[in-house]
């Protein structure tokens, strides 16, 4: 029994304690959950900065980059064109090929920029025919046209097919008979042809189309392309070569200044306030002091009249006044009632 009283005075005595701790939890509860939602919201804003400030610097690398590499690449077919009335009927073609050529991107955009070189070189897809084996020399002639029709620079190249002899273009086709009856290939040689090494853009008068002519009548010809290559030097060689590195720079570079710059402002914006802050304090100070100096010489007031109102010296003479004001009073009211 001894035992079991202790046991119930122990557990009422532990009773305040628990309810204490359950106070103490209810009260800590809903200040930590305020906490953390704080903490969180403050991530949340963190993270949107920071992902706003890497898409902003992204974006800043990308429009410079379209803004200032060219095409690097410009490949279009040619179509070659002869005249074929010719006085003589042994004559298949009365005139040398030529072909008209756009420079322009899907006809609209300039493929080539003002101050940027480029190479600009003739494919010709030629059949190792007798007639082209005896060609020999013939020339190429290309000239690029301005807007108004003006031709902005000439070029004039030479070029042959590859000589190869016959006992090796037998070997040849005995090794390549099969690919060659099942037609996957054909006998041909591609010849280039460099029209342009350097070739700048004229400012004011861009080219937008250029002539090519093959001055020879009796070449023989499958296919040809014009390519346009851009010779980059400075950083758009690092652009064009090193792309992933480069814009990896680039962004993390853009980013690091964006940062600097908001972390920069966040400061001189926090110091703004920091010292508004205390000029305001001052002048609640001030306030407070002159309503205390107000209050203190209002009591300080009072506090003299009431004293001077309890002094002796003032209550004799007010008595002395109304005693000597009653009979007059009284004296009055008789003279009157008479």
């Amino acid at each position: 029994m001894e035992d079991f009283s202790r046991k119930g005075s122990g557990v009422q005595d532990m009773g305040p304690q628990i309810g204490g701790l359950l106070v103490q939890i209810q009260q800590r509860v809903p200040v930590q959950f305020v906490r953390i939602r704080q903490k969180l919201l403050e991530m949340a804003i963190l993270i949107c900065v920071i992902l706003l400030v890497f898409w902003f610097a992204s974006f800043l690398y990308g429009s410079f980059y379209y803004s200032v590499m060219p095409t690097a690449n410009f490949i279009t077919p040619v179509h070659f064109y002869y005249r074929t009335d010719c006085p003589s009927p042994h004559q298949s073609m009365c005139s040398f090929l030529e072909a008209n050529v756009s420079l322009l991107k899907n006809g609209k955009h300039q493929v080539m920029i003002n101050g940027q070189p480029y190479q600009i070189m003739l494919e010709l897809e030629m059949p190792e025919s007798p007639a082209n084996q005896q060609l020999g020399m013939f020339l190429v002639k290309m000239a690029p046209y301005s807007t108004a029709g003006q031709v902005v620079a000439t070029s004039a190249r030479s070029a042959r097919i590859h000589y190869s002899s016959s006992l090796l273009q037998s070997l040849h086709t005995v090794l390549f008979s099969p690919m060659l009856l099942t037609g996957v290939s054909v006998q041909k040689q591609s010849v280039m042809v460099e029209l342009f090494s350097e070739f700048r853009e004229d400012s004011y008068k861009p080219s937008v189309g250029a002539v090519i002519e093959i001055h020879s009548p009796h070449i023989q010809i499958y296919r040809a392309h014009l390519y346009i290559f851009a010779h980059y030097t400075g950083i758009r060689y690092l652009m064009y070569q090193f792309p992933l590195t480069s814009s990896v720079i680039a962004v993390m570079s853009n980013f690091s200044f964006l940062s600097l710059i908001l972390v920069l402002s966040f400061l001189q914006f926090s110091l703004n306030g920091r010292r508004l802050l205390p000029g305001k304090a001052d002048m609640q100070q001030k306030e407070l002091e002159e309503d205390s100096n107000d209050q203190f010489v209002e009591e300080n007031a009072t506090a003299s009249t009431t004293h001077l109102l309890d002094s002796p010296l003032l209550m004799g003479s007010n008595a002395i006044e109304m005693e000597e004001s009653i009979p007059d009073m009284g004296v009055d009211k008789s003279e009157d009632s008479r």
